[in-house]
């Protein structure tokens, strides 16, 4: 008998019924060494486009384990088209803002330097593996894209007008975030989270100029940026995201 496990693993190959395959050195590792899995155990796989499969471990190795690919459990659904803009943060911070912002559905993690950002060191392969590992854990189907940090300046120049951006707005002077996240129902939304030391004066200028930015206000209290990020999108999850949906 097959045993079940609550293991679920991203793959970047094609996942198709019937077929078998071999897992990295590191998901082999993790399996063998960490999970303590066996011969015959049942663990489930998904790729961000093909769906989620159950797969049995065939061979179990510290360095190539094989798995066979079994039914398809879940169709693939793509995860609702908002971004999370952000100033990185302390190490912990961004990597706390980054698992729980791909809990809550994003679909790209964009990591922007403004005048008051407190740190410039930002390791993309080490964001991509924190989005990666959440996904798996959180059971969606896909995984956030995770964008190279750029300077705050060009990326406004150079942002898409279809894609509206809502800024996070210390200062208290954007409508309410529940009016504004009311109207972007069904488009492509962008929110943009500021440093701890807030925006400058010539960034909040250049922001309310723009027709596709709004400011958005969170309340009477100053919240943490990874608080104000977590916040954002758990209000435009209710209101205009997939959280509407049934779970299962």
């Amino acid at each position: 008998m097959i045993k079940k496990t609550k293991i679920r693993l991203f793959v970047n190959i094609k996942l198709k019924e019937g077929e078998e395959v071999c897992l990295s050195e590191a998901q082999s590792h993790y399996l063998s060494n960490v999970m303590r899995v066996r011969q015959g155990d049942e663990i489930s796989c998904f790729n961000g486009c093909d769906g989620e499969f159950a797969a049995e471990i065939l061979v179990v190795h510290k360095k190539q384990t094989q798995i066979g690919i079994r039914n398809k459990i879940k169709q693939f659904k793509n995860s609702p088209d908002v971004w999370l803009v952000f100033a990185p943060l302390k190490k912990d911070c961004t990597d706390f803002l980054v698992q729980k912002s791909t809990e809550l559905g994003v679909s790209g993690l964009l990591p922007i330097i403004t005048q008051n950002t407190n740190t410039d060191k930002v390791k993309t392969e080490r964001l991509q593996a924190q989005a990666l590992e959440a996904s798996e854990q959180c059971e969606r189907l896909d995984v956030p894209q995770v964008f190279s940090p750029q300077d705050f300046k060009q990326v406004i120049e150079n942002w898409d007008s279809s894609r509206r951006l809502l800024f996070m707005d210390e200062r208290g002077a954007g409508m309410s975030v529940a009016e504004a996240l009311s109207k972007c129902d069904a488009q492509k939304v962008a929110i943009l989270v500021g440093p701890e030391g807030g925006f400058s004066d010539s960034e909040f200028n250049m922001l309310y100029k723009l027709p596709f930015v709004c400011g958005v206000s969170l309340g009477p209290r100053i919240l943490r940026a990874e608080t104000a990020a977590v916040a954002a999108l758990s209000v435009w999850q209710a209101i205009a995201g997939d959280w509407k949906e049934k779970n299962r």
